[in-house]
């Protein structure tokens, strides 16, 4: 199983550079499953259903989420209605919306995804390592899933690495994101699951952390409130991972960083 993940969308410029590559990766690749971060994809604020629906039409098949997916009112209503949007499945009972979803792939397989959040400089949220446990218990990796990818949403790298370790073997992927900017530590653990301590975004990286430069910048030389910041609007590059997956085990075998578009050096895995 190829799968494709791409880390969050920031703006109307992150949007365009998934809509502009995602086609020809999904093609290139022969992508079974992309699942892209939307929580940025409003403005740099949330999700609405017109850009979950957009991003669908450029080739996405699942949107995971984060600490801003109820920033747009809207999605609270709309997440009920559409199981294809994740947000935090450690979210407090009686969240609207799902945290995971088991996704039919093609040749008769399943790809079970899961979002969760950190908590380590974040929202107080229930635990997720106890939350990833207790769902593990109703899917098991290569019985009731032929794959478990997690979306591990969080500040800390340190708290990402705990985390990627503590579901070595038992998923197929720990990919997170979160910080927007792609980290280097790309690898197979040792009990052949993927990870990644942070898939970047799909945005503008003349910015700071896909927000326009100037007002980020007086915040933090001022330290005075300054207008809320707006996405920044040049070309994005689109950042992410592909990761191959054992059909039979559920195991990791293969796993790169993507980058295209943008300022950054570009790297795009052969087939």
């Amino acid at each position: 199983m190829n799968i494709l993940f791409c880390g969050d969308v920031v703006g109307r410029s992150g949007r365009e550079a998934v809509s502009r590559h995602l086609p020809g990766l999904k093609r290139d690749l022969a992508i079974d499953v992309a699942i892209v971060n939307a929580e940025n994809a409003a403005h740099g604020y949330g999700l609405t259903e017109r850009l979950a629906g957009e991003l669908y039409d450029a080739g996405a098949d699942i949107l995971s989420t984060g600490n801003h997916v109820w920033d747009q009112r809207e999605l609270i209503q709309y997440i009920a209605r559409d199981d294809r949007i994740l947000r935090p499945a450690n979210f407090p009972a009686g969240t609207p919306g799902a945290g995971w979803r088991l996704h039919p792939v093609e040749g008769g397989h399943t790809l079970l995804v899961v979002n969760l959040m950190g908590r380590l400089f974040m929202d107080a949220l229930d635990d997720p390592f106890a939350r990833l446990q207790a769902i593990l218990a109703q899917y098991k990796l290569g019985e009731s899933a032929t794959a478990i990818v997690v979306d591990f949403h969080g500040e800390a790298t340190s708290e990402k690495m705990a985390f990627g370790h503590f579901a070595d073997g038992r998923v197929s992927a720990v990919l997170c994101t979160h910080t927007h900017v792609p980290t280097a530590d790309h690898q197979i653990l040792p009990g052949g699951t993927a990870f990644l301590s942070d898939a970047g975004m799909c945005g503008d990286y003349d910015s700071v952390i896909g927000m326009e430069k100037g007002p980020s910048v007086r915040r933090f030389v001022t330290k005075m409130p300054t207008e809320k910041p707006k996405p920044a609007e040049g070309e994005a590059t689109l950042c992410g991972v592909f990761v191959v997956i054992d059909d039979r085990t559920g195991l990791a075998r293969r796993i790169e960083p993507v980058r295209v578009g943008g300022r950054l050096a570009e790297q795009v895995p052969l087939p």
